[in-house]
């Protein structure tokens, strides 16, 4: 099988008293059950006969992969995405069919701050209008106060005047 080796491999059992790692004595013979796997005796150019790794003799069989099983985490994430993904095209479609209607609200809510500015400005300016056109022609009144202090806490008099 190998040219380039330099002995022979044999499989000559040893006996159960006798180690594994020392060469067999003659008429002693090693049970095969004593051998590790992967160690087989060989016996050497000189006759020596020893113990010895060797090369296997068949490729080793591939490794079935064994199934593993799947994690809750996935499980729960493979169940939510058809979920997330419905709710959002049921947005998108909802927003399609609203969006007329929203416009018309942004179009109405325009509409209602002009009105809220339009009454901020006219009301002051319809009362004024109505008190000068309901009085008595005089106009409007005028009303002076005079107030004096002697000292920092001394006491405040006034008069008020009407016109």
């Amino acid at each position: 099988m190998y040219p380039e080796t330099a002995y022979e491999i044999t499989t000559q059992p040893r006996p159960a008293d006798y180690p594994a790692y020392l060469p067999a004595p003659e008429g002693r013979v090693m049970l095969p059950s004593e051998i590790p796997p992967g160690v087989q005796m060989v016996t050497l150019r000189g006759g020596i006969r020893t113990l010895a790794y060797t090369q296997p003799t068949a490729p080793a069989a591939p490794l079935v992969p064994v199934a593993q099983p799947i994690p809750a985490w996935a499980k729960t994430t493979a169940l939510l995405t058809p979920t997330i993904g419905g709710g959002i095209a049921a947005a998108g479609i909802g927003l399609s069919y609203a969006a007329p209607g929203l416009i018309a609200m942004s179009q109405a809510l325009w509409s209602a701050v002009a009105l809220i500015a339009a009454a901020a400005i006219g009301v002051p300016l319809l009362l004024r209008l109505g008190r000068a056109a309901a009085g008595t022609g005089t106009g409007t009144t005028h009303i002076t106060q005079n107030i004096t202090a002697s000292g920092m806490f001394g006491k405040a008099n006034g008069t008020i005047n009407h016109r």
